[in-house]
């Protein structure tokens, strides 16, 4: 076995998911498991990503706090699959990303958590950091995942589109008749996440009850589509500094009734409405394409409401989710992180120039030696 742990704590701040990949020959999802993210540190961090301030003291705390999470998350995943440290080349932590800035005159993008802790506490190689290798070669820093969909789900008799749904919606676009891209596309989960949390206190929309109660409001859903965002070309990428509470208030700004007027449940509805759309309408330009087929994973997979409407919008697709081809749709992100980390160790190349409009292929991530 060649064990490799991969780890990755999103724009959704819900947690941390842990994917356990064995490279004997192709990726082989072996176990694995899931972490809430702990109240405290979540609402700090949901503070320092509303507005991208804080005290350096309040960064260097929550980065440590992140570092030590990861350790023990890893550690307990361990003793509960009874492994050792020592069966287990390296970790891929992707850390959490506190903002991602690719375009202006000084491009950067901030992932924290403190990866010496991690490699300290867990006695295992830890590699992390993969964005900002491919920003000094030119590129956005993301998405990093599609080279990973590609050596896993690419078809050579099908044209494939991996869909994931986390914070943010992004795309890999797997043709067998041209090189690999992927971009962010839209929002996800994030608005539709942060509306509930506003108005109910619970963190997400379970199943979508909620937003099935409601209606779609169909000028709030034309104004958030013309959003500039989705008219940019790839490559490209976004994050909550776009889509939060505060850009869904500019959109409300734009019409001509106040946003108390719509009743809450259907504003929900109308946010699903748009993540639905926003995606299905950038599909429709591989409409010619023979054997279309539509992976969905992420958060975003399991919400009934969005994989209904990707299935009445996208009638000449078949839509399904990455489950399919026994990847499960929680971890497909940490299981990328996994292969990144394989890819570092091997010294092999791990970001697209196509995707991501980086200068050259490069291996990404810095190692910490245990």
């Amino acid at each position: 076995m060649n064990l490799y742990l991969g780890i990755m704590s999103g724009t959704s701040l819900d947690g941390v998911d842990l994917a356990l990949v064995d490279f004997f020959e192709k990726p082989n999802l072996v176990a694995s498991g899931f972490v809430p993210m702990p109240e405290d540190l979540r609402a700090n961090l949901a503070e320092l990503l509303k507005s991208g301030e804080t005290s350096l003291q309040k960064l260097g705390e929550i980065d440590h706090r992140l570092g030590v999470l990861y350790a023990d998350c890893v550690n307990e995943f361990l003793a509960k699959n009874k492994l050792k440290p020592s069966q287990i080349k390296a970790i891929g932590c992707h850390g959490q990303t506190v903002w991602h800035a690719p375009q202006g005159n000084f491009p950067f993008t901030m992932q924290i958590g403190d990866m010496n802790i991690v490699a300290a506490r867990t006695g295992i190689t830890t590699i992390a950091d993969f964005r900002r290798k491919d920003m000094a070669m030119g590129g956005q820093g993301a998405p990093l995942v599609p080279a990973f969909h590609e050596a896993v789900f690419a078809c050579p008799n099908q044209f494939t589109v991996v869909l994931n749904i986390g914070g943010i919606s992004n795309i890999s676009v797997l043709d067998p008749k041209s090189e690999t891209i992927g971009y962010d596309v839209s929002v996800g989960n994030a608005l539709m996440d942060s509306w509930i949390e506003k108005h109910l206190g619970k963190r997400y929309d379970k199943n979508a009850e909620w937003a099935k109660t409601g209606e779609v409001i169909s000028e709030l859903l034309a104004e958030m589509l013309s959003e500039p965002f989705l008219q940019l070309s790839p490559p490209k990428s976004t994050g909550r500094e776009l889509f939060n509470l505060a850009w869904l208030e500019k959109q409300f700004a734009n019409l001509t009734a106040k946003s108390t007027a719509y009743k809450v449940e259907d504003v929900q509805r109308t946010l699903a409405e748009f993540t639905v759309q926003s995606v299905s309408l950038e599909l429709s330009q591989w409409k010619n394409e023979p054997n279309k087929v539509l992976l969905v994973c992420g958060g975003g997979a399991r919400n009934p409401l969005l994989m209904e409407r990707f299935n009445v919008l996208l009638p000449d697709w078949h839509v399904g989710t990455t489950n399919d081809y026994g990847v499960d749709v929680d971890y497909v992100e940490a299981a990328a992180f996994a292969w990144l980390a394989f890819q570092r160790m091997e010294n092999l190349p791990s970001n697209m120039p196509s995707v991501t409009g980086a200068s050259q292929a490069v291996s990404l991530g810095v190692i910490f030696p245990k």
